[in-house]
């Protein structure tokens, strides 16, 4: 049987740059059969549903229902349901955890403040086993049921703290599924595979394998945190953060791209941005729904602009990040159309700092978004350029402007994205950790890479 999963894994569809974004999670338990929408299709009272949905807009909070897997016998009536909340920046990630009997009373949370971060003392704090959640909602896209149920079920059998969720798009990509606390999504995953991402998380860490990104970024931001990361071979969560992105004019020497590549807008709100023809919902990477800006710094509140800053070097850390243009559906590229292409600015929290030159492209074969849908060319995350900024005990060397372009500075030499040889580690592992062999199918990177 030909599904959209089969299709994307026959056409070897890159997953980086693909999950869901939301800076903080409001999961509700919710027995019973789900519909396509869940929240106002479930048992739960369609119109809380439809509310926390209102409340959560704009807010860095995404709602979604979680069950245990295996049969879902319909519990009605008034009974305790589980609940969590989880915020997935760097340095700051949490879960809080609590029994809800009223689902009404989520409506009283202050998303607003839950998105910036801060849980102000609600519930009790999770302390036990990283938190897997499978996508398993059948009505939603039969992938989901038919690779991710099986898959929940073992991860549930084999003594994980498995979880059944509504959607997290991405169906092509299934099974599909994140893990709590940081928030990476991943794709096409297997049991041994989510067994070791948990593994990795009970450490500090993450898997890069099958990695889709992690929820706390806009998908540039993700691609781009992903490439810096598969660069220098870090796999400790918290040691890399997304510290600016902005839509920017595709560089000349970097753009990768050609005539027949499809692309589409970068939304409003954002200077550089680059208008484009009317867009095509059927190609769009995950189907998810329209995204608005979102601040990428805890300091600045979400759903508010994002306020000036001080001059600060590019990258520094601590500095306020602006907020990465969604990225939109595409639409077939005209002749006359500059592809849209964003700047993120990485940074390592021993200083060094890299400027990810990100462009969106639906340059793929023609493929289902889900099953059911037209053939169309899914939007992509395409890496174009890794570019270091700093390095700690490095004299930094002011950038001069370009001849070509007087308001832009010259970028540091590119370390364009390419199969490299062998890597050197920039850092100690603890003593008590033996290294990683490397992957057999992953390249390293060259000894003149290493930055610091």
């Amino acid at each position: 049987m030909s599904t959209c999963a089969t299709a994307s894994r026959d056409a070897a569809e890159p997953v980086a740059g693909t999950s869901a974004t939301a800076r903080t999670w409001l999961l509700v338990e919710q027995t019973g059969p789900w519909g396509t929408e869940a929240l106002t299709e479930s048992h739960l009272d369609p119109r809380i549903g439809r509310a926390l949905e209102t409340a959560a807009d704009g807010t860095g909070v995404r709602v979604a229902l979680v069950r245990r897997p295996g049969r879902h016998a319909d519990c009605h009536g008034s009974v305790a349901r589980r609940a969590f909340l989880a915020h997935t920046a760097p340095d700051r990630p949490w879960i809080r955890t609590g029994s809800v009997t009223e689902p009404e009373a989520l409506l009283r949370l202050d998303f607003a403040r839950l998105g910036a971060g801060e849980h102000d003392g609600l519930w009790d704090p999770y302390d036990g086993e990283p938190l897997v959640f499978v996508c398993t909602n059948g009505k939603r896209d039969r992938c989901c049921a038919i690779l991710g149920r099986p898959l929940a079920s073992e991860l549930a059998d084999s003594g994980a703290e498995a979880w059944e969720i509504t959607h997290i798009g991405g169906h092509r990509f299934s099974p599909t599924l994140f893990v709590l606390p940081y928030g990476y999504a991943y794709g096409r995953a297997s049991a041994p595979l989510v067994k070791d991402a948990v593994a990795s998380a009970r450490e500090g860490r993450i898997l890069l394998d099958h990695c889709r990104g992690r929820s706390t970024w806009e998908r540039p931001g993700q691609a781009a945190e992903l490439a810096v990361r598969e660069l220098i071979r870090e796999d400790r969560a918290d040691a890399i953060d997304v510290v600016h992105s902005e839509a920017v004019p595709p560089p000349d020497d970097v753009s990768g791209g050609n005539d027949d590549t499809d692309e589409g807008a970068a939304g409003p709100g954002h200077e550089g941005a680059v208008a484009t023809a009317p867009m095509t919902p059927t190609t769009w990477a995950t189907t998810p729904p329209p995204m608005t800006p979102k601040p990428l710094a805890p300091s600045v509140p979400l759903g508010a602009p994002a306020a000036p800053a001080a001059p600060a070097a590019p990258g520094a850390l601590g500095s306020p990040a602006t907020p990465a243009a969604p990225a939109p559906p595409a639409a077939d590229r005209r002749a006359d159309t500059p592809a849209l292409t964003w700047a993120v600015t990485i940074a390592h929290r021993d200083g060094r700092t890299w400027r990810v030159m990100v462009e969106q492209r639906a340059d793929g074969a023609p493929a289902p978004v889900s099953c059911g849908s037209p053939l169309g060319r899914p939007a992509r995350m395409a890496v174009l350029a890794v570019l270091p900024l700093s390095c700690p005990g490095r004299a930094s060397v002011p950038s001069a402007p370009s001849p070509d372009h007087p308001t832009r500075a010259t970028a540091p030499p590119e370390l364009p994205i390419s199969p490299p040889s062998r890597t050197t580690t920039p850092f100690e592992l603890p003593a008590d950790r033996p290294t990683r062999a490397p992957h057999p199918t992953r390249a390293t990177a060259p000894s003149e890479l290493r930055l610091g």
